[in-house]
């Protein structure tokens, strides 16, 4: 079904996919010849589209791009006032500080198993 306003389109993709977060999948397609973008939320059961042939809405785009990839991703949402590209950023920071030593033990165990084959 496709959603008129944005704003409803928003809140209802984000929804489903807190509702049925194995199930959902987030699409973006651009069809060239009529020159219209159009979004796609869906879990198999509920369709949510929202269409659009104006460039300022490239935004909103941008918006509901940088909520989903950190849900899909990890299943959280960014902090207010954070993009989802510093949240990712943070996450990777966190990830980094957390693995150092388990990273080094991997890496010779890997080294060893290629020694004796």
């Amino acid at each position: 079904m496709y959603v008129e306003d944005f704003e409803a389109f928003y809140e209802q993709a984000i929804g489903l996919f807190k509702a049925r977060p194995i199930e959902t999948r987030y699409s973006i397609k651009f069809r060239n010849s009529e020159g219209k973008l159009v979004l796609k939320v869906t879990d198999d059961r509920t369709c949510l589209k929202y269409k659009t042939d104006q460039q300022a809405d490239l935004k909103k785009l941008e918006r509901i791009t940088s909520i989903f990839l950190p849900l899909m991703a990890c299943g959280d949402l960014p902090a207010e006032g954070v993009s989802g590209s510093e949240a990712g950023q943070q996450q990777q920071q966190q990830q980094q500080q957390q693995q150092p030593a388990s990273g080094v033990q991997a890496s010779s165990s890997s080294k060893k198993a290629r020694r004796r084959g």
